[in-house]
């Protein structure tokens, strides 16, 4: 590996303009080609297997509206009643606009009968439930905002205010990043400048995280016309390129200066600072994307298809660090230390400073400082053993957004249940028929069949259940074959109460209204779809831990050939993830400094959060373990003994980790300013678990234990020894061997030699 790498550096420094050139043509035309294509996230929530999605595959055929959902577009009167004539002509107008915009197969309207249960007691309060032709997910946002602006012009117009809900409310309330992204760069630059000295080089680190970060958007914008890109996976992608992006280049510039300094020449110092530190980004980027790409593990399409993006963040990134880097570096030369801040200490300073007493105070009391690394992380990670898996929640989204504002008024006029109905999806055996002794016509309007008492039967047991609002009327398809009623829950979408009325429907009432009929029915609707989402992720999460422990574990035997170092990192890992979640359930689920944040109080935590925070904080603990480990050995491997080389190794190491960590710290944390809860909690999460791992875990924790635990540090089976293939990180073996080939290359000149000084 280290021989390719120096092959492909040398490269890239040669043909320095060729490369250059080569990323500039490929990220223009990825960006030219996805901007024309445009966006087309999807947030289609498939789930196979699930009771949900055998609802939604019992309707899509009858029902094909009930199936891609309903959403609501809110239309409040500011005073009087919508059935005023100013109002009236309005609502009729824009109900008529909606149905003729594309992509709409039905408008129900709240001023005719059908519609009634739309209309407010006051009558202040109507909404357009709107049906689709396509699942909502799949809508761009100027797809649903054409619909919405055919409502909303003649609504306005009469002055009624007009905000929109569900699915197409969320497709045009997701808030803008660039502010997060603008802060995480800026504190990243600030950063980098203390790091390095010098303004020049601080913009290495940021020119190439930017290049990789505006193509990796480019891919994903265009893979979104290829496969279900999930709305919040570019955000993601962001978080994680930028982060990635600068630190693996901080490492590599990092290593340059260091060959600067020992004297090397420009070119070759480039070169091998990306044989060596560049080797260690590919194994850690190698890490991360394997983790994501674990995520498949989950069999979660959503979750499969955001770990894919990710992953697609993190490999442009290294290749943007092993390829861009190098060439930008050569192009600079010795520029690269023009406008110095700062003069920067000697490498000899750094055995007698801050991070010397730090090592060696480890050192004289390793297990001090590992019982007081514990004291911090077991604390923080109490709160994990409440948490409790949710569903995104529309009610702590920003006021500044109409699906927040439609909420409101929903849930203040008709109740927070409404924002997330039930829907009961029936498959009939045999076709339902009206109870013997009903009439064979309603002058309601209600389908007779509904009085089948197999369906009878089903709502009164829905409607007397516990938690259960209200229940509409029951819908038969043409055949008789299918039905379906809609549920209306006394609490809100993401409500524990709601969650546990899906479960007993589920459970109990459902089970005993089939019992002993040709009927069988299934719990469906977006806050069903979460509930099994929850449920799936639950039960999936344990073996995706496994499988990227596994994966890791292997990784890590292969670089230091040892069986101690692995199930060390794995544990350590768990306890700045477990610590991280603890502290995302009391900000998030307990509400725990909500305000500061920008929240208005408790909103539950994302299901799919957890997950994605493992799976990338994993692959990132394991960059700083790398970095921190290789280190480590370097001086073992130089003959030092233990100690010594754990106290030289944290020394040589922590400043770059604690940057690194810093760059990743502000980048993720900067992303609570989004408006979206969901980024905020990855965001947070993230941010915590970064600055635990470099700090208690890495800075204190590993180097306390490796010095308890000695020489065993470096144990390695011999079986094993000879059955794992010899494998450097940093290729430290590769670049002796190739020196010492030179040197004996250029034979010395004899003493009295013709041309030669006499002794």
């Amino acid at each position: 590996m280290t021989g390719m790498l120096y092959s492909l550096a040398r490269f890239c420094v040669a043909r320095r303009g060729l490369v250059l050139c080569i990323w500039l043509f490929l990220t223009i035309a990825l960006v030219l080609v996805s901007h024309r294509l445009g966006d087309n996230t999807n947030d289609n929530l498939s789930l196979p297997g699930t009771d949900s999605q055998h609802a939604t595959n019992v309707l899509t055929k009858s029902f094909p509206t009930q199936a891609n959902g309903t959403s609501p577009i809110v239309l409040h009167a500011p005073s009087g009643k919508l059935t005023d004539s100013k109002y009236a002509s309005a609502v009729n107008t824009a109900a008529a606009d909606v149905a003729k915009a594309p992509n709409v197969a039905a408008v129900t309207n709240p001023l005719t009968p059908q519609g009634a249960a739309a209309l407010s007691k006051d009558q202040s309060t109507g909404y357009l439930t709107v049906g689709l032709k396509v699942s909502p997910g799949s809508l761009s946002v100027d797809d649903a905002q054409t619909i919405i602006d055919a409502a909303a012009k003649p609504a306005q117009a009469a002055g009624l205010q007009v905000e929109t809900g569900g699915q197409l409310g969320q497709k045009v309330s997701k808030p803008s990043t660039e502010s997060s992204e603008l802060v995480g760069i800026v504190a990243a630059m600030v950063i980098l400048t203390l790091t390095f000295g010098t303004v020049v080089s601080m913009l290495l680190p940021i020119i190439t995280a930017i290049f990789a970060l505006a193509s990796t958007l480019a891919i994903i914008r265009i893979l979104g016309h290829v496969l279900s890109v999930p709305t919040v996976a570019p955000t993601l992608a962001t978080m994680i390129g930028l982060g990635v992006g600068i630190d693996y280049a901080l490492f590599i510039v990092t290593r340059h200066f260091r060959g600067l300094n020992e004297g090397l020449p420009m070119d070759e110092s480039i070169a091998r600072a990306t044989a060596t530190s560049g080797g260690a980004v590919f194994f850690a980027g190698g890490t991360v994307t394997i983790a994501l790409v674990s995520l498949a593990v989950a069999g979660i399409p959503l979750v499969t298809t955001m770990g894919l993006m990710a992953g697609i963040a993190v490999v442009v990134a290294v290749v943007g660090a092993l390829t861009l880097l190098p060439a930008v570096l050569a192009m600079l030369g010795p520029r690269i230390n023009s406008l110095r801040v700062r003069d920067l200490h000697p490498q000899e300073h750094a055995k007698t400073g801050l991070w010397s007493k730090w090592a060696n105070d480890i050192a004289k009391q390793p297990l001090v400082a590992g019982l007081a690394a514990l004291a911090i992380l077991i604390p923080l990670s109490i709160p994990l053993l409440s948490l409790n898996l949710g569903q995104q929640d529309t009610a702590a989204l920003s006021t500044s957004t109409t699906a927040r504002r439609a909420y409101d008024l929903i849930a203040k006029y008709f109740g927070p249940g409404v924002n997330g109905p039930l829907v009961i999806a029936v498959s009939l055996g045999s076709p339902a028929q009206p109870a013997s002794g009903s009439s064979s016509s309603s002058s309601s309007g209600s389908d007779p069949r509904a009085t089948d008492p197999r369906l009878a039967t089903l709502q009164k047991d829905v409607s007397s259940t516990a938690g259960v609002a209200a229940v509409a009327p029951t819908q038969i398809d043409k055949a008789g074959t299918t039905a379906f009623l809609n549920a209306i829950s006394k609490a809100g979408p993401a409500e524990n109460a709601t969650t546990t009325l899906v479960d007993k429907l589920r459970s109990s009432v459902i089970p005993s209204a089939d019992k002993g009929t040709n009927m069988r029915a299934y719990v469906g609707g977006s806050t069903a779809a979460y509930e099994d989402l929850a449920s799936r992720i639950s039960g999936k999460l344990p073996i995706q831990i496994l499988v990227v422990i596994a994966l890791s574990f292997l990784l890590l035997i292969l670089a230091f050939r040892t069986v101690v170092v692995p199930p060390q990192a794995a544990v350590m890992n768990l306890l700045s993830i477990g610590a991280s979640y603890g502290v995302l359930t009391a900000i998030f689920q307990y509400g725990w400094l909500s305000g500061v944040i920008g929240l208005s109080g408790p909103v539950p935590i994302v299901s799919y959060v957890p997950l994605f925070m493992f799976a990338i904080l994993f692959g990132l603990s394991m960059d700083y373990e790398v970095f921190l480990v290789s280190q480590i050995e370097e001086h073992v491997h130089a003959g030092e003994d233990n100690r010594s080389s754990v106290v030289s190794g944290l020394v040589t190491s922590a400043r770059v980790i604690t940057a690194a960590a810093l760059i990743m710290v502000f980048v993720f944390g900067s992303f609570v300013l989004n408006g979206d809860p969901t980024i905020k909690q990855f965001g947070i999460g993230l941010a915590v678990a970064v600055i635990l791992d470099a700090t208690v875990v890495r800075c204190l924790l590993v180097p306390a234990l490796m010095i308890l635990m000695g020489k065993i540090n470096w144990y390695m089976p011999g079986w094993l020894d000879r059955a794992v293939p010899h494998f450097s990180i940093e290729g430290a073996e590769f670049f002796a061997e190739r020196d010492k080939v030179i040197s004996e290359d250029v034979s010395p000149v004899p003493v009295g030699a013709a041309g030669a000084p006499e002794s």
